[in-house]
């Protein structure tokens, strides 16, 4: 069997990735999938920045923006919009499998501005960029409620520098009923459904993220060279995001170093840039 990208679906707060939780992570993982083209996206695992320094939140595994209850006042979050520009990716290291993807949420993330509370639901719809061993690259799209494994859309076919719009909104408010919306702007193409889902509506996030992998090469995935996706009309309850500074999260590697960075919010506050493989990224400067 090959090796299968999964994710256990929740948040864990930490100041480093202990041999129990990865453990824990992986027999989740198995558990979940039976064969190795199943996929799960959004498990964050946060390294959490020691009290008093300046840095961002930081991941192993995601990078962009979370918005939290309890950093936003106690507000809960009913639906959620974004759009972004798919990435093109590159293979990093010859002969090495690297895996990325895009997408908007709710749920998953931290509560709080400083990631001491997470929470354990999370629905998301996104693309994905990835790049063989071969050095060949492929791209796609999906939608994913935890615990469940992702769902490619076999209807929709995405290009390195399609314009991808995403909504996550419920049909009546506090229902609990979901309408999952992710249009190619590009090609006109679009996919639409409506799922019951019981969440906390507790976070939202949009989100550039590395998989878990499980298999001969077991844990976290490698990193392609990504072009900037530049996330942008963020809303949350159809309002603008107000992105904020404190809600920032970077991307780590294993020894604590920043690799995935997003920018300063974009002048209305709705959008940032993400980048790869650097420790800042520059905001955008038109909205």
């Amino acid at each position: 069997m090959g090796d299968t990208v999964v994710t256990a679906g929740f948040a864990r707060a930490s100041k480093r990735l202990s041999a129990s939780v990865s453990i824990a992570l992986a027999l989740l993982a198995i558990t979940a999938a039976s064969s190795s083209a199943l996929s799960a996206h959004g498990q964050l695992l946060h390294l959490v920045p020691p009290h008093g320094t300046a840095n961002a939140n930081q991941s192993g595994n995601w990078f962009g923006y979370n918005q939290g209850t309890l950093e936003q006042g106690r507000k809960l979050f009913n639906s959620i919009t974004g759009d972004w520009t798919v990435p093109a990716a590159a293979q990093r290291a010859s002969g090495q499998a690297e895996y990325s993807s895009d997408w908007i949420g709710i749920g998953g993330g931290c509560v709080d501005a400083h990631c001491n509370a997470t929470d354990s639901t999370l629905i998301q719809t996104g693309t994905e960029q990835d790049v063989a061993s071969n050095g060949k690259a492929s791209y796609s799209a999906w939608w994913e409620v935890i615990p469940a494994p992702s769902l490619t859309i076999t209807s929709m076919a995405v290009h390195p520098g399609d314009r991808m719009y995403a909504s996550i909104a419920e049909l009546v408010r506090n229902s609990n009923v979901w309408k999952i919306t992710l249009k190619d702007l590009s090609t006109g193409q679009s996919f639409t459904k409506t799922v019951p889902y019981s969440s906390t509506h507790l976070t939202a996030e949009w989100i550039e993220e590395t998989p878990l992998i499980i298999g001969t090469n077991a844990g976290f995935a490698a990193l392609p060279n990504l072009t900037t996706p530049a996330f942008d009309l963020g809303t949350t309850n159809g309002a603008p995001a107000n992105l904020k500074a404190s809600e920032e999260m970077q991307l780590v590697d294993s020894s604590g170093k920043v690799i995935g960075a997003p920018s300063a919010p974009d002048p209305d506050a709705d959008g940032f840039n993400a980048c790869t493989w650097a420790g800042t990224c520059t905001a955008p400067g038109s909205s």
